[in-house]
């Protein structure tokens, strides 16, 4: 019956381990870092309005596929990122980016 008691200890030890660990495909634990939250570089810049004849910048938000990125990828708060998906497809029409990369 003692035996059976530590099997449980042990169990319940292993559930109860910390979430900061993770196990690699090696089996070995790396501690995991608290992300750094990315901020829209717009609000940094303090940009009001994205235009869609700057090329150059919208270009770092179409990766070679030519879709736009989405907000978790590129960092973009909300309100930018719509303004930002306004100009690419204005841009777009006027032929100034692709559609699609060939």
């Amino acid at each position: 019956m003692a035996d059976n008691y530590e099997e449980q200890t042990v169990e319940i030890e292993k559930e109860e381990a910390p979430e900061a660990a993770r196990t690699t495909t090696t089996g070995k634990t790396v501690a995991r870092r608290p992300r750094r939250r990315k901020q829209c570089q717009f609000c940094v810049d303090k940009i009001d309005l994205i235009d869609y004849k700057d090329v150059k910048l919208l270009q770092p938000y179409i990766p070679e596929r030519g879709k736009i990125l989405p907000r978790r990828i590129s960092g973009v708060c909300a309100p930018h990122q719509r303004m930002l998906a306004t100009a690419i497809k204005r841009a777009r029409i006027m032929a100034l980016l692709p559609f699609v990369a060939d």
